[in-house]
């Protein structure tokens, strides 16, 4: 299900190939849409609230925030915005409002571990965490309905951006199988004509196949995001303007030109114990260099730190999983293969000298393209080795500030960035007359700590109002689906 996929040595997955068809029965989406839910009728006003209006880094005090037909129509003195008659109050008193957060990065269970009829109550779950906006990186025909009923307002949801199913070298879930450069060509005309919105390249990408896919999304003006193969490079993936995941190839690319080996520890490689001795011969030049060319390259790059991090270089204790709110979301059967899996990689794990210098090295591209001037976006890519979405996306902004971004920074790159990427900001990112009503109310100031993005007191998404014990009730739908006991309705 994830882009990135446990070897089948650690997980033995089940490999299913999906064939790409038009879901919405012929009715293919505008990839140029940019405001992707129902908005809802009615006045709302949020009152006496600290903004973080993400326009730059500063709170306005004191505001009140006006809200009708499901945009911000004004944000202004709490003591001299006229309130309308019959609008619903929100006391924010006390409280901070931000923008609703983007996951550019995520998958769902009901991709693969639990029935697809799980999905909408899995969305809920993104909404209950502030996530009001999300990039599905693995599509399926499934996630396409899903976007239709968001947009028709039938289920509620975070606006939804769509990858293709995976392009692959070698047969995997939900793939489409490229080994030249006329299956290449035919694999991104279906998916585009299905109404994905990204082409979404993952592992065994011949070089001669990358610049076919990249000629023939061109043609269909279809963006091309995901992983860099080791045969086509980080210089040749930033010169064709693809986006870039998982900081796939930096490693590779930063290794010292007297380095005995070629090989490191992007993607699968962090399952290779010989491969982590790469890690001693990562030139710190090389890293400040590719964080420049990143950003000269105007490419996007979404780094999920936290997954690698906490998978595979610190470690995660069972007291830990054990306490976080996500460990009674995932289904047993999946939490039981990667226990396995876990077990595996830490019986006989790289050094920890290795695995400190490994966290510092991808710290140092994130600082290096951010310094840059380059484009930053925060994705939790989970499901993935024990973070489930919605709560691991505010893990990752914890870990962007610990690889020394601001937290202003940190915020932008799950506000603003995504919203740019998207081609979205005249409908949101910030908080702004005419923009999309899709905010978070926190009881504290994200901008002193990013910590408090998790301390969600009601979230609205296209002016839907959602306070606390519904977000609980969204969560707790979501449990009983992924383990398939459900009602239906």
């Amino acid at each position: 299900m994830r882009s990135f996929r446990v070897p089948h040595q650690f997980l033995l997955p089940s490999l299913v190939l999906v064939s790409v068809h038009a879901a919405l029965h012929g009715q293919v989406p505008d990839r140029a849409q940019t405001s992707r839910t129902a908005l809802t009728k009615g006045s709302i006003a949020i009152t006496n609230v600290a903004v973080v209006p993400m326009t730059s880094d500063t709170v306005i005090r004191d505001a009140t925030v006006l809200i009708r037909n499901g945009r911000i129509t004004s944000v202004g003195p709490a003591a001299s915005t006229r309130i309308p008659v019959g609008a619903r109050r929100i006391d924010g008193r006390g409280r901070y409002v931000i923008p609703g957060l983007a996951d550019m990065h995520a998958h769902l269970f009901s991709d693969d571990e639990a029935p697809d009829s799980a999905g909408p109550a899995e969305l809920g779950v993104y909404l209950a965490n502030g996530v009001t906006t999300a990039r599905l990186m693995i599509g399926t025909p499934e996630h396409l309905i899903l976007r239709r009923d968001i947009e028709a307002g039938t289920i509620a949801g975070p606006q939804l951006w769509i990858a293709s199913p995976q392009f692959m070298g070698r047969p995997g879930e939900h793939a489409r199988v490229v080994t030249t450069p006329a299956e290449a060509r035919a694999a991104v005309d279906e998916v585009a004509d299905s109404g994905f919105d990204f082409i979404k390249l993952t592992v065994d990408i011949t070089l001669e196949v990358f610049e076919a896919i990249v000629a023939e999304a061109a043609v269909k003006g279809v963006p091309v995001v995901g992983h860099v193969d080791p045969r086509v490079g980080v210089a040749r993936a930033l010169a064709a303007h693809q986006h870039i995941e998982h900081l796939d190839n930096y490693m590779e690319s930063a290794l010292a030109d007297s380095a005995p080996m070629r090989n490191s520890v992007s993607d699968i490689g962090v399952f290779r114990l010989t491969n982590w001795e790469s890690i001693d011969w990562v030139d710190d030049a090389k890293v400040a260099q590719l964080g420049g060319a990143t950003a000269r390259a105007g490419v996007y790059v979404t780094p999920t730190l936290n997954m690698f991090k906490t998978a595979f270089a610190q470690g995660q204790p069972d007291s830990v999983l054990h306490a976080r709110p996500d460990w009674n979301m995932m289904p047993p059967a999946w939490r039981a293969l990667y226990l396995r899996a876990n077990a595996k990689y830490w019986s006989n794990p790289p050094t920890a000298a290795r695995r400190q210098r490994y966290i510092e090295i991808r710290n140092a591209m994130v600082r290096a393209i951010a310094d840059s001037g380059g484009h930053i976006m925060a994705g939790s890519d989970t499901p993935d080795w024990f973070h489930v979405y919605g709560w691991a996306l505010h893990r990752e902004l914890q870990c962007l500030v610990a690889a020394g971004l601001t937290p202003y920074q940190a915020l932008a790159a799950a506000t603003v960035t995504p919203a740019a990427f998207l081609g979205a900001s005249a409908e949101w990112g910030t908080i702004q007359v005419g923009k999309r009503a899709d905010l978070v109310l926190l009881a504290a100031n994200p901008l002193d700590d990013i910590s408090n993005t998790t301390r969600i007191e009601g979230v609205m998404v296209g002016g839907r109002w959602f306070n606390p014990p519904e977000l609980a009730r969204m969560i707790q739908r979501s449990s009983l689906a992924i383990d398939g006991t459900a009602p239906d309705s």
